[in-house]
């Protein structure tokens, strides 16, 4: 039975590759902006209140809090935690596609990828890269065009609980598992969200972050 299938597995994969190399993303960029928007609402340099732990329950265990910080982020760039700039640190990335501003960057290159079902729901799918390495696969709900989940490297990322500021939707939620077992491993909070005019006194710039 197995080798009878392979023709039809081969094809299958095929077909989903030159889907993705022809599919235009434009549409589905400008849906994605939209959900959250727009292009001139996204976030570009701004503040954010966290709460966040790691471990693999949504609350940390009898007796431990989670920790808290401040951070003021110009992604993919520049990620401050107090006033220590991260540096070569690739979670900047992760901020920047949450932000979706990886999408609206010229020197991103965009593909189309096939449906995926998580959770019990429908989203499409693009995939990011050149600007982002290895590329980066991030899932729009369907039916909300919010972000759902990211795709990246050794682990996913589960979006939930949107809020507004300023005009832009944000997903205040983000849950981290890994791959391989699907196991979560970080539970992170946006308690707060402020946009920025100009770099708060006393940060400074170090070298951008590579992708």
């Amino acid at each position: 039975m197995l080798p009878r299938l392979l023709p039809f597995v081969s094809l299958l994969l095929l077909t989903s590759a030159a889907f993705s190399q022809t599919a235009d993303p434009k549409p589905l960029i400008d849906q994605a902006v939209a959900a959250v928007g727009g292009k001139d609402k996204l976030l570009t340099l701004f503040r954010i209140g966290e709460t966040y732990h790691f471990g693999s329950n949504p609350e940390p265990d009898a007796g431990k809090k989670r920790s808290s910080r401040t951070s003021v982020l110009q992604p993919p760039e520049f990620w401050w935690i107090g006033t220590k700039e991260r540096a070569d640190e690739p979670a900047k990335f992760d901020v920047w596609a949450w932000t979706l501003g990886v999408l609206v960057d010229a020197k991103t290159k965009v593909e189309v990828l096939p449906d995926l079902t998580d959770e019990g729901k429908t989203h499409f799918g693009l995939r990011v890269s050149e600007t982002i390495t290895p590329a980066m696969d991030l899932y729009f709900d369907k039916t909300t065009s919010l972000l759902a989940r990211i795709d990246w490297r050794s682990d996913f990322y589960r979006f939930s609980d949107y809020r507004e500021h300023d005009g832009v939707q944000y997903a205040a939620k983000t849950i981290i598992f890994k791959k391989v077992g699907g196991k979560p491993w970080f539970f992170h909070d946006v308690t707060s969200v402020e946009r920025l005019k100009e770099l708060p006194a006393g940060l400074v710039k170090a070298v951008p972050a590579k992708p």
